[in-house]
């Protein structure tokens, strides 16, 4: 890579999560050594430790009140937005303080930005691996429709996980990038992203080295996840039919039911009609049946008339029509679903583009964009827009709009206020996101307390309030009194977030663990590498059948069993000693590789120059 530093790319998912970067020959998601790329993101508490990904997600219906997935869908939400999703989940969520909600685990709790830091830590982990160095810096994405509460609790989640965020970009955007580099193409794109857990369009203009996002629209608690639950409910209906003294309230009856609906979908995914089989073990009871492709079409259809609204809406603030669209970008696992992929075709009148994986290329685009910041290719330039619009409480509650949706970022917005009252020294600034025209129908993002102003008759002082948005989409507030021409201090004070004495704190318990968090690093990478000598060893096997004895061959047989056993436990220094020891029985073996190797260069060679 021909980058100053890596800066890799992380589509930080609700289902999903994985890294990015670029390479001599391209973007290319990173994978752990002969798997793949995709973390689920799902954690489990287990004897005071994480873990992550695909144990933790089989784990879901084992241990389901410890194990927690969609945390996504908790960033920067308070406890009334959430009531619906809260009584879907196995795990325990309650309010905490100044809006925020936390994950309860036994006698434990956590903020959804530290759930979300220990899925990073484990994607972190993985690029580590795969790049054979430490990873300080990435780009992060986020959903088009996160508003700057989400967007600042995306930021601190990645402080948390050790990581300097250094670019935030929307979903869509970077799935953009991917796909406008990879494909060389112009015109107007719109991509389509349905994930686990949200939604966004965007429509963009692709014009040779400029992609300039014309509007966006989406909604950040609509995606497959809503699509299980639908499927889960008739599941619940038909179970019940059956047999009507079943408890299916409980965590371990809700998982199953998640999990099942979950197959379910995905196998209709690929044929009219599946069978499933419901076992709740802890009821004795075992419930099978059959479900149509049709009537999950049935079940799921108005969310997926949902997203084409907002498609609606973006061509709409777009200046567009579905005809001016050249091509249509599918985004996200869900976007595979069959009814979505041919709704979205008769909206646009155009089968949709998936030449890159669904999965990955959000990931490979943020990858492009951090290798761009790193230092390398410099030959696009990246337009992107604010999604909602941005302003404050006036008089009355209404909400006065600065900087309108859709503006390209970054964006700066001022405007003048006044006092109400005589002698007035302090005047609190209400920060609000959204479209309509009263602050009770918007998000409230915070509040700034404008101190110092010169004492003077009501309508006299000349407040200026300026908005900036910087290139992550996140907020920025100002506010002078103009008259004395003395800036005033501004404490801000977050209506959804983490402060900084929490944020101190949560930081300085990850120095404390920082050792804990290198041994398992070590574990990882040492795993790996065993993986990969396995491999080379069984690859010249029966090639040193003539340079081994019999009671060597054995040795090498049995060492290699007890590096196994040492990589499925936690101790890396055990693994790493086990390893080299492994290492010195198969010196000869390594002997034969590289002999091998070389003879075979000599053939080509000899080949070549005949």
């Amino acid at each position: 890579m021909q980058t100053n530093e890596t800066i890799i790319g992380i589509d930080l998912g609700t289902t999903n999560s994985l890294a990015a970067t670029v390479f001599d020959h391209g973007a290319e998601a990173l994978r752990e050594s002969g798997g793949g790329a995709i973390i689920p993101s799902v954690l489990t508490r287990q004897d005071g430790r994480w873990t992550v990904g695909e144990e933790a997600r089989q784990l879901r219906t084992r241990a389901p009140e410890r194990t927690v997935y969609s945390v996504k869908r908790l960033m920067a939400q308070d406890i009334e937005s959430l009531r619906e999703e809260i009584l879907r989940l196995p795990y325990t969520v309650k309010q905490a303080q100044r809006g925020l909600v936390k994950v309860h685990i036994g006698a434990e709790s956590f903020t959804p930005q530290e759930l979300s830091a220990e899925i990073l830590r484990a994607v972190k982990r993985r690029a580590e691996a795969a790049l054979r160095q430490p990873i300080a810096k990435a780009v992060i994405t986020v959903p088009a429709f996160f508003d700057d509460a989400q967007r600042q609790a995306t930021r601190d989640a990645g402080r948390i996980a050790g990581l300097e965020v250094v670019r935030i970009i929307n979903e869509p955007t970077a799935a953009a990038i991917a796909y406008g580099l990879d494909q060389k193409r112009k015109g107007i794109v719109a991509v389509y992203d349905l994930g686990g857990g949200t939604f966004d369009i965007s429509i963009l203009q692709l014009s040779g080295a400029v992609f300039k996002v014309l509007a966006t629209h989406g909604d950040t608690h609509l995606g497959g996840d809503d699509f299980d639950a639908l499927i889960a409910e008739e599941l619940k209906r038909h179970v019940l039919a059956a047999h009507p003294e079943a408890r299916l309230d409980g965590a371990l009856a809700s998982s199953l039911l998640r999990k099942t609906a979950e197959l379910i979908k995905i196998d209709l995914s690929r044929s009219l009609e599946t069978e499933y089989t419901l076992e709740l073990p802890d009821q004795k009871l075992t419930f099978a049946g059959r479900f149509t492709a049709d009537r999950v079409n049935e079940l799921i259809s108005p969310l997926v008339q949902q997203t084409l609204n907002s498609c609606h809406e973006a061509l709409k603030a777009a200046g567009k029509r579905p005809e001016d669209i050249d091509d249509v970008v599918m985004v996200g696992g869900s976007s595979r679903v069959p009814l979505v992929r041919k709704r979205v075709q008769a909206l646009f009148g155009r089968g949709p583009n998936i030449a890159i994986n669904p999965d990955e290329v959000v990931a490979i685009g943020a990858g492009i964009q951090g290798h761009l910041l790193a230092g390398g290719r410099r030959d696009y330039v990246l337009l992107d827009v604010i999604p909602l619009s941005l302003g404050i409480e006036t008089l009355g509650g209404t909400f006065s709009k600065l900087i309108t949706a859709n503006s390209t970022i970054p964006a700066e917005a001022s405007e003048e206020f006044t006092t109400y009252v005589d002698n007035q020294t302090g005047i609190d600034i209400n920060i609000y996101q959204g479209e309509r025209e009263f602050v009770k129908d918007c998000r409230n993002l915070g509040r700034f307390r404008l101190k110092g102003v010169p004492p003077m008759p009501a309508g006299l002082p000349r407040v200026k309030v300026t908005f900036h948005v910087d290139t992550n989409g996140i907020v920025n507030v100002g506010a002078v009194e103009q008259r004395s021409g003395q800036e005033a201090s501004i404490e801000v004070i977050p209506s959804h977030g983490l402060t900084n004495d929490e944020m101190e704190r949560i930081m300085d318990e990850a120095v404390e663990h920082a050792i804990e968090d290198l041994n398992q690093r070590q574990l990882v990478e040492f795993r790996n590498m065993a993986e990969a000598v396995f491999r080379g060893i069984d690859k010249v096997w029966d090639d040193t059948e003539a340079l081994l004895t019999p009671l060597e061959r054995e040795e090498i047989r049995k060492q290699m069993d007890v590096v196994r056993q040492h990589a499925g436990q936690s101790d890396p220094v055990a693994l790493k000693r086990e390893m080299d020891r492994l290492g010195d029985l198969t010196r000869p073996v390594a002997d034969v590789i590289i002999s091998k190797a070389a003879l075979t260069e000599l053939r080509r060679f000899y080949e070549e120059t005949r």
